[in-house]
């Protein structure tokens, strides 16, 4: 994934949303090189001196290729929204908007595939490399440099342990918060290979929640392939384990497709870590701690 402060950023939303002002004003501060926004109907207008189109087309043909798009649409509009940047040849796609239809998911992601796309989300909060790049609605006061590497599925929790982080002195390499919805694009095994091979991160720490399976597999990915040292939080470990919980059960209608498609696995989560002997905190407040450790050991 191409990480770059002077990478080439679209916007896909509704420029009159004072969310996505507000979003976009701290990215600019932070110097996100935003280029264009695409808001179909509000085309030859401005958001905060970013010029504004209603095809993705219509902005490549202006500002040139571009490489990533930030998309904050409704729901149901992500997939037309991320399909229509996939055909006008963007290959990095930030979905921030949450409950995306998970049958819409299916279709991107096949979509995706094929078009070799990456696409994070949808329901998180980006990407931050402190400093230099946000993507995304990172806070940036939160983050500071350094060299942890920080992966997490859901947004608020992702960078209140980056604020824990930055309080203990131990500033980050990187905060990616890779979605927390019932289907997401990108899982933690990515995000692991690219830090394990990041040579500004010397620690990395996962955040995890209750619902789905992914924190599992990067247990074993962790215990098969990861060299640096790992550190692990599961959000939700006294949750009362009858009821299916967390940001990815969100979009269930019913609770039997919760307990069908989300079912409380906290127990295997606790068992993977602790038989792939990483480190685990039963609290976000414990993790600077470990970290601290370590970095001591190395």
């Amino acid at each position: 994934m191409n990480l770059t402060p002077d990478s080439k950023v679209l916007i896909q939303g509704n420029a009159a949303s004072q969310a996505l002002i507000h979003a976009v004003l701290n990215m600019k501060a932070y110097g996100t090189n935003i280029v264009a926004c695409v808001s179909p109907s509000q085309g030859g207008g401005y958001l905060q001196d970013i010029p504004i189109f209603d095809l993705v087309e219509q902005a490549q043909v202006k500002v040139g290729p571009v490489e990533t798009s930030i998309i904050w649409v409704n729901p149901y509009q992500v997939l037309d929204a991320a399909l229509e940047a996939i055909e006008a040849g963007v290959r990095q796609l930030l979905i921030i908007t949450k409950g995306m239809p998970p049958l819409d998911m299916v279709r991107l992601i096949r979509k995706a595939e094929v078009a070799e796309t990456i696409v994070i989300g949808p329901n998180c909060a980006g990407i931050i490399i402190p400093n230099q790049l946000l993507w995304g609605v990172h806070p940036g006061e939160f983050y500071t440099p350094g060299s942890i590497g920080l992966i997490g599925r859901g947004s608020r929790l992702t960078y209140e342990i980056a604020f824990q982080l930055t309080q203990a002195k131990l500033g980050q390499s990187i905060g990616v918060s890779i979605g927390s919805d019932l289907m997401i694009g990108s899982s933690f095994i990515p995000w692991l290979q690219i830090l394990d091979e990041d040579d500004q991160t010397d620690v990395i720490v996962l955040v995890g929640e209750v619902s789905g399976h992914g924190e599992e597999e990067a247990a074993s990915y962790i215990a098969e392939t990861i060299d640096k040292p790992v550190i692990a939080y599961i959000a939700g470990l006294h949750l009362p384990n009858s009821q299916a919980m967390g940001h990815s059960c969100t979009l269930a209608t019913s609770k039997l497709i919760a307990q069908t498609m989300c079912p409380p696995t906290i127990d295997s989560k606790i068992s993977a870590f602790k038989q792939a002997k990483i480190p685990l905190a039963d609290r976000p407040s414990k993790i600077p701690a470990l970290v601290k450790k370590c970095l001591k050991n190395k």
